[in-house]
């Protein structure tokens, strides 16, 4: 897939840039790049997970791409300095990027992201034609033309396995065609090493250009975070009658874990660099309930922690073990499946989504689409913030930058950016509505199948 691509250079390495500062005004665009943070691009950004682990390691991330509309809003939200550039990659050049961030000739320390990974994914169909592979070819090419100091590579650990391995050899030989050095061998790593409440597994690729130091994987942390540690604090969301029509409600609440006084922010946590945001901690956010039958609630009450509940095949978490992998519904070219949500570990219901971002280590300033589908989706879809952070702290290292904490407060966006459908965030965006395909509803055709609905109605 990847012999047959050749990038024109002057210089072996990347596409010929030229950059001429004869005016003013461009040198001054450019100044915004010039500061002690290094900076970081994120491809396939989702709502912005890699982003906000590169930030808190200590990147500005100067621009985000990404396809779907509803994402974008979200990113947008969250990160108000960053550039969201809503496309594709088979799309973007490195000179629409540099143009559109107002980046400039300034030399980029990193540029990371995962490319959708239902084509080698172990959940669905493994095949090495599948034409999703050709966003990989991409990142390899924006790679190749913005020619950053370092580079990651983020996928499912399926990458690995049988097959898909030679496909893994082969965007290796790809990188090093564009001048990079991947550290090898490649490490797969789970999250919940790192400090997420989550056993979730994924491929990491970290490269280097030619006159960089090698960065290295990040080694485990001792402490682990139980999913009782995450979430034993949040108020119950179906106590609150608010919280039926809208996705937060205020409140106050207290918390006891330094996990969970972190995400509030309430706690000091030494290993995060990130901008803090100016918001309300006693707020509860993204809590829409969830509407369950008293047949459902009883087989939820009576389902054992840690075990799968034999009608909706939820699992109900265990308080003192971690999370399995949260993973995201399908729109409706690949069937309209919503994700399984776990149980929560002691009340009888699926767990909401602010629940479901502390065990994906995302503060609570973060926000999602206000719709429980979208919201699981954002989430599911992601890197965990903590897991993203300990591998953006390597690439920190091999810098030999000492990353520091900024004074600014960022104000996130405006709050109705979370309320978009999908029409609404393509004009604002600017792009198609039908980029992405629509989610569609499918009849309920027995009992499971309508557990399964009405959790998530």
């Amino acid at each position: 897939m990847f012999n047959d691509f050749k990038w024109h250079t002057s210089h072996g390495l990347g596409v010929e840039v030229h950059c001429k500062f004869s005016h003013v005004s461009i040198i001054m665009r450019s100044l915004k790049t010039i500061s002690k943070r290094p900076i970081g691009i994120d491809l396939f950004a989702g709502a912005g997970g890699l982003s906000l682990g590169f930030e808190q390691a200590g990147f500005d991330i100067e621009a985000a791409v990404e396809i779907d509309p509803i994402h974008c809003a979200t990113h947008e939200f969250n990160f108000p300095r960053s550039k969201v550039i809503c496309a594709s990659v088979v799309d973007v050049t490195a000179t629409e990027i540099r143009r559109r961030a107002r980046l400039e000739c300034a030399d980029i320390d990193v540029v990371f992201g995962g490319a959708p990974c239902q084509g080698f994914s172990m959940m669905g169909k493994r095949a090495l034609d599948d034409q999703r592979n050709q966003l990989v070819f991409h990142y390899v090419r924006l790679v190749a033309e913005l020619q950053p100091k370092f580079c990651v590579f983020e996928n499912v650990k399926g990458l690995t396995l049988g097959k898909h391995a030679q496909f893994l050899d082969e965007l290796i030989v790809a990188l090093g065609v564009a001048g990079y050095q991947v550290r090898l061998p490649y490490h797969v790593l789970n999250a919940s090493d790192y400090g997420v409440p989550q056993d979730r597994r994924r491929l990491f690729l970290v490269g280097a250009r030619a006159d960089q130091d090698m960065p290295n994987y990040p080694n485990p942390v001792k402490q682990k975070t139980t999913v009782w540690d995450a979430i034993g604090d949040l108020p119950d969301a179906d106590q609150f009658p608010e919280l039926v029509a809208s996705d937060s409600v205020a409140t106050t609440w207290l918390s006891e874990s330094i996990y969970a006084r972190r995400m509030r922010g309430l706690a000091f946590d030494p290993s995060d660099f990130g901008y803090r945001r100016n918001f309300d901690a006693d707020v509860l956010t993204s809590s829409l309930r969830t509407g369950h039958t008293a047949l459902s609630q009883q087989r939820f009450l009576a389902t054992g922690n840690g075990d799968t509940e034999h009608i909706s095949r939820f699992k109900k978490l265990h308080p003192d073990g971690f999370c399995n992998t949260l993973r995201a519904g399908t729109d409706s070219a690949r069937g309209a499946f919503t994700s399984p949500r776990p149980i929560h570990p002691f009340l009888p219901r699926v767990i909401t989504v602010r629940e479901a971002a502390r065990l994906h280590s995302y503060p609570d300033w973060f926000r999602f689409h206000t719709t429980k589908w979208h919201g699981f989706r954002q989430i599911g879809n992601s890197v965990p913030p903590l897991m993203g952070r300990a591998v953006a702290l390597q690439i920190m290292a091999a810098l030999g930058q000492a990353p520091e904490k900024p004074e600014l407060i960022l104000q996130t966006g405006d709050a109705r950016l979370l309320t978009f459908q999908m029409w609404h965030a393509s004009q604002h965006f600017g792009v198609a509505k039908n980029v992405i395909a629509q989610r569609t509803r499918k009849p309920l055709s027995d009992t499971a199948t309508r557990s399964i609905e009405e959790a998530y109605a």
